[in-house]
């Protein structure tokens, strides 16, 4: 399985993209695009999760992702909303979301995870330490990779016990929430021993502030560090992959693919 997730924040402030589309014709007409580069899914968030920003209410963020959800409805596109508040999710998948990509792992609403049991769709399971407000504040781990593992092996066992199917859910350890460089980089280095889990391993280093640290690169220069870090995590099991620049990834992921002997040229 290889899986592209195509960024589309519907807010003001996220760190690569924040303001771009928050208005729905833009949005709409960015997501399109990131159909058009190949695009499996669209994953629409109208809450920052950057390090730092406050949360915003449900009312707020479903008035930024309503329009957009509505603009979408009929095009053929599958849909993960990303959100962890349960009164967003359930408009979404109403609106014809199948996946609810949740950055607490089902921590900050205690009804999330019955909806998803309930109405039978996929979740996103990722890693973060503390919030996205306190969460690089001198991150700090035992074993980053041992910590993350056993962090998402008892949301997966949660997640199972409210009702949610396992091949429904996915895991993501969170690179950027809650980590420091060393921890980011541990994290991809030793990311096959995730896959202990069984469940598909989902990557976000899309453009974000550890490329920028090692590369000196500003966010809307972080491409080459972007592609290195996908392709590298195809290589230890990665197979879902959130990124802004969806056509430039997947051709690298496909020649990655076919020099991994994961498919043939005529897949690729």
């Amino acid at each position: 399985m290889r899986v592209l997730m195509g960024v589309l924040n519907v807010t003001p402030d996220s760190f690569s993209d924040g303001g771009q589309f928050l208005d729905p014709g833009p949005a709409i007409e960015q997501a399109r695009e990131l159909v058009a580069g190949g695009a499996d899914l669209l994953d629409i968030g109208g809450e920052s999760t950057r390090p730092g920003s406050e949360g915003v209410t449900a009312e707020e963020e479903l008035r930024r992702v309503g329009p957009v959800l509505e603009g979408l409805a009929g095009e053929d596109v599958r849909i993960s909303i990303d959100t962890s508040k349960r009164a967003v999710a359930e408009v979404a998948i109403d609106a014809g979301a199948e996946i609810v990509n949740d950055v607490s792992a089902l921590r900050s609403d205690p009804e999330l995870a019955a909806l998803c049991a309930e109405r039978g769709c996929g979740v996103v399971l990722m890693h973060m330490l503390g919030t996205p407000r306190t969460m690089q504040e001198r991150p700090s781990y035992e074993d980053v990779v041992e910590d993350v593992k056993a962090f998402l092996a008892e949301r997966i066992e949660l997640a199972l016990a409210s009702g949610i199917a396992e091949d429904r859910i996915w895991v993501d350890p969170g690179i950027g929430f809650g980590k420091a460089v060393e921890h980011n980089l541990e994290l991809l280095r030793r990311l096959g021993e995730l896959r202990a889990l069984g469940r598909p391993i989902c990557i976000g280093t899309s453009r974000k502030s550890f490329i920028g640290k090692l590369t000196g690169r500003d966010v809307d220069e972080r491409l080459g560090g972007t592609i290195a870090s996908n392709v590298l995590a195809r290589a230890n099991g990665a197979e879902v992959f959130r990124v802004h620049d969806v056509r430039e990834v997947r051709e690298a992921l496909e020649v990655a693919d076919v020099i991994l002997g994961r498919r043939n040229r005529a897949q690729a």
